[in-house]
């Protein structure tokens, strides 16, 4: 854990019984950790907004950044109670204008990102929102998509962090903030 990684504050810990795990989900030897089962509950939901929303509330956000599919979830939500803009990066292909992207490995194959050319400006203040921090390649890939544009990381968020394949560890040199540790 680096020093800039954020540890204090409350988390959501009591909420982790709400998340399912599926086995060999997608592939053997992978544990997914479902989400919809929190989603289903709505205090749940309503308690991670607003728990998320709590902490940013202070902090000059232009711009919350999530990547697809799962982080658009609580990214939308953050962006709209925080008044910021929202930024979606998406799998290649699925984005309409000029984009950047980013080739990253996955625990279990590799993937490409992209984000519109045009979707931050330099000096742009963000919070970068995933559901799940397990390796640290996709928020990797979305960490160097938004600098590429020139913004700046005022911390990257996530619901879940699987604490045993050590992914904050690929993110150092930033501000983590996980709500929820497995």
């Amino acid at each position: 854990m680096s020093d800039k990684q954020d540890q204090t504050g409350p988390g959501l810990q009591e909420l982790a019984g709400l998340i399912r795990s599926i086995p060999d989900f997608p592939k053997k030897g992978i544990d997914f950790k479902d989400i919809t089962t929190l989603l289903q509950n709505s205090d749940a939901f309503r308690q991670v907004v607003d728990h998320l929303t709590q902490r940013y509330a202070d902090k000059p956000v232009d711009a919350v950044v999530a990547a697809e599919a799962r982080g658009f979830i609580f990214g939308g939500a953050l962006a709209y109670r925080l008044g910021a803009a929202f930024v979606p990066v998406r799998k290649k292909g699925k984005l309409p204008y000029a984009t950047y992207e980013v080739t990253y490995d996955l625990e279990y194959g590799t993937e490409t990102i992209a984000i519109h050319q045009d979707a931050l400006k330099p000096g742009d203040k963000v919070i970068i929102l995933d559901d799940l921090l397990a390796t640290g390649g996709t928020i990797g890939a979305v960490l160097e998509l938004v600098e590429r544009l020139g913004a700046e990381v005022l911390e990257v968020a996530f619901l879940i962090e699987l604490t045993f394949l050590k992914g904050g560890d690929q993110l150092k040199s930033y501000p983590v903030y996980s709500a929820i540790k497995l």
